[in-house]
């Protein structure tokens, strides 16, 4: 608000030279004005449950089969109806929360180190070194991400491991690119200026000034990809990627599903549906997470 602004509304002006913060609220009180924030935060949360022990909301075998309870509709007994083989879609699905949610960490762990080492040493050393691993990126990214990802678990085989390490593998240009964005951006910030007029060596600026400022914008699009690492998982398991059959995983679920699609439509659909909650309320809460910072206003 400028001195002017003041006199027209009343208000007094902050005091000139001196900058106030402004936080946009704490995570509490925004969590109480965004209703589906909330329900965002509990359904990770109930979904880091069930990663952990399945058994909290299904207490029965996912693999047990019961040929007299065989494509049975949703009910009471059966939330989710049963597959073809009698066996609870409601267990598996929860017993297939595991097995993704895994793979989707680990891919953005492999994309989020590797990445930010990458752009680290691009944007720090610059020059040559910041010319050839930014071209290199560059043919990552030109590349469709699913041909890559095809392409590296031809090479490695089947599994859901092998999808996470392909996964992360084609998602560390993207990190590259931010972390060499973040790294330039804060290299020219007046405070690490400053740090050269009180003696700072290079290593030391790095270390105590860039990184840990670069990569708080490189964290909160690593909590983001973990939804976009889901669905990934998800889309390579339904064509036949990921675990073999019977072990339970969010992709192979809905790709045994949809056999019966025009009758038994609750196969395919009701995991269809974990899975776009999960994606939607990892992308809010990632969405949160870049709003809720404290910003600096002269």
């Amino acid at each position: 608000m400028t001195i002017l602004e003041a006199k027209e509304t009343g208000a007094s002006a902050p005091p000139a030279g001196k900058p106030r913060l402004r936080a946009r609220g704490g995570r509490a009180a925004g969590l109480l004005r965004s209703p589906g924030l909330l329900v965002a935060y509990l359904w990770i949360v109930v979904i880091l449950l069930a990663a952990v022990h399945p058994g909290l909301f299904a207490t029965g075998d996912p693999l047990r089969q019961d040929a007299s309870q065989m494509l049975l509709a949703p009910s009471p007994d059966h939330l989710f109806g049963t597959d073809d083989f009698g066996r609870d879609q409601f267990t598996r699905t929860a017993w297939g929360t595991r097995l993704s949610l895994q793979a989707a960490i680990i891919a953005v762990a492999i994309g989020l180190v590797s990445g930010s080492l990458v752009g680290l040493v691009a944007g720090a050393l610059r020059g040559r070194a910041d010319s050839v691993l930014m071209r290199v990126v560059d043919i990552m990214l030109a590349v469709p991400s699913l041909i890559v990802s095809l392409a590296i678990i031809s090479a490695l085989g089947r599994g859901t491991l092998n999808i996470a390490v392909a996964i992360g593998i084609n998602s560390t240009a993207g990190f590259a690119r931010l972390m060499r964005s973040e790294v330039l951006k804060v290299s020219n910030a007046k405070y690490v200026e400053a740090s050269v007029f009180a003696g700072h060596g290079y290593v030391r600026r790095l270390f105590k000034h860039v990184v840990p400022n670069a990569s708080r914008s490189v964290l909160a699009a690593a909590t983001m990809d973990i939804g976009t690492a889901i669905l990934t998982v998800a889309a390579l398991s339904f064509l036949g990627l990921g675990a073999p059959p019977p072990t339970p995983e969010w992709g192979l679920l809905v790709a045994e599903g949809r056999t019966f699609i025009g009758v038994q439509w609750w196969l395919s659909l009701l995991p269809g549906l974990v899975i776009v909650v999960t994606v939607l309320a990892v992308y809010r809460v990632g969405r949160s997470f870049n709003r809720g910072r404290t910003h600096v206003v002269a």
